[in-house]
């Protein structure tokens, strides 16, 4: 895409058009397939091809009104980059070796997208996750995870899938540990040992980015060890992890992954449950007071934008994902960025 004036680039961010923002940018989405984005990123006749399904969480039930597949094609005509994540609840691959139901998607994905669009696939927690949530009696229980760090099976059923599914256009892999407590959580030293035996094992064929979402893991030996293995730390807002500029400031002010590539994803307020920003944002289709009007939604987007530039600094293309719940609409959460990193252009080109 050639240059643009700061002008041009304004008028295609009202537009929702996110592509070329910043050279050390891309913008993208966590997930695409929302109704409520219609008329924002998807064109009207999508109101004809709305499919709905039940969502439930904790004593609520919610309609979801999604798009087909199909659409990704209108998605990357305003975004650069999309992370999935239907990827994390099930690998590409059965035990047996047969293709999973996410195989499936994956590929009618990468049938429709272009060859220009670039994806972010989040690991199976069936690889990843220290327990698994599953239902006894109708109530929930964590039990330890049997496939925790099987390096062999995650190659096997999502690695390799993935790389044969998406090829160039697999632009990393998201690593996301759920939150433990101190108390009940591992010793950060023995966790970097865990790790390193699982990474020691996987290619360097994708860019790889990890998640962890224990704050007392997220110590100078962490970052030190990322940074050694190539490997990205990824900035999260999320619910349990501290500030942005503080998780930059713990990880010596840095960009930690091979390749010249980071990532950020900003997925729920701070300090509020999933389920809680789940029902503000619900069904997504604009900004909520409650969400995008707060002195910590402000924070955010300052943080957001510092990191593209200093993403430029040290010469890093910076993957930033937006996401429903942060907001309660994700492009304009992105819309809100894009205008800020383009006033933070100005304001340093006229000093």
């Amino acid at each position: 895409m050639p240059d643009l004036s700061l002008d041009e680039r304004r008028a295609r961010v009202a537009a929702y058009d996110f592509r070329g923002v910043h050279p050390n940018a891309r913008f993208g989405t966590a997930s695409d397939r929302y109704a409520g984005w219609i008329g924002q990123i998807y064109p009207e006749a999508y109101h004809a091809k709305i499919k709905t399904r039940r969502k439930r969480l904790d004593d609520d039930t919610y309609e979801e009104r999604l798009l087909p597949v199909a659409s990704v094609r209108d998605y990357f005509e305003h975004f650069e980059v999309l992370e999935l994540d239907f990827t994390f609840y099930r690998p590409l691959r059965e035990e047996d070796g047969t293709p999973s139901n996410n195989l499936f998607v994956l590929e009618e994905y990468a049938g429709h997208a272009p060859a220009t669009a670039r994806f972010l696939l989040k690991a199976p927690q069936a690889f990843f996750a220290r327990t698994l949530r599953r239902s006894r009696g109708g109530r929930p229980v964590y039990e330890a995870n049997p496939d925790f760090l099987n390096a062999a099976a995650y190659l096997r059923r999502f690695h390799e899938p993935a790389r044969e599914v998406l090829g160039e256009r697999l632009a990393g892999i998201l690593f996301e540990q759920e939150y433990q407590r101190q108390r009940e959580g591992p010793d950060p030293m023995e966790n970097i040992a865990a790790l390193d035996g699982f990474f020691d094992a996987l290619p360097d064929d994708v860019p790889l980015h990890l998640e962890l979402r224990s704050p007392h893991l997220l110590i100078p030996p962490y970052f030190d060890w990322l940074a050694a293995r190539g490997l990205g730390f990824v900035f999260s807002h999320w619910t349990w992890l501290p500030p942005i500029r503080e998780q930059w400031q713990r990880c010596g002010g840095r960009f930690t992954a091979a390749g010249h590539s980071a990532v950020a994803r900003l997925l729920t307020p701070l300090r509020v449950k999933y389920a809680e920003a789940y029902a503000l944002a619900h069904p997504f289709d604009r900004p909520v007071p409650e969400l995008s009007e707060t002195p910590e939604a402000r924070a955010m987007v300052l943080d957001a934008t510092a990191l593209v530039f200093q993403a430029a600094r040290q010469g890093v293309v910076l993957n930033l994902i937006a996401n429903n719940r942060a907001w309660g609409n994700a492009p304009d959460l992105a819309r809100a960025i894009a205008y800020r990193v383009l006033e933070e252009e100005e304001r340093r080109r006229t000093g």
